[in-house]
């Protein structure tokens, strides 16, 4: 599913215009991405949490040219579903 079907579902179970859901869909996701990256989760109840990872440094290899690498710590947007989320796909995906 895209984000243009999300909004045509949107405009359909609501009634509104596509281009005011647009604008809602757009505003949400704009939302999330300033929270996270101000390193503040966002929290939605039933739904699921889009949290910060903080990932740590780690040495790694660069096969093709067989050197060792670092990569230093840093941090990763995720997206963690709530329980009631993941009972419902998981007891209806075939």
């Amino acid at each position: 599913m895209t984000k243009a079907d999300i909004v045509n579902e949107v405009a359909k179970a609501t009634g509104m215009e596509k281009i005011a859901v647009q604008n809602v869909v757009e505003s949400f996701m704009d939302s999330v991405k300033d929270s996270l990256s101000k390193n503040k989760n966002v929290y939605l109840r039933g739904f699921g949490s889009f949290i910060v990872k903080k990932r740590a440094k780690k040495t790694a290899r660069n096969i093709s040219k067989n050197t060792t690498i670092v990569i230093p710590a840093h941090h990763i947007p995720a997206f963690k579903p709530a329980k009631v989320f993941m009972n419902k796909v998981k007891n209806n995906v075939k």
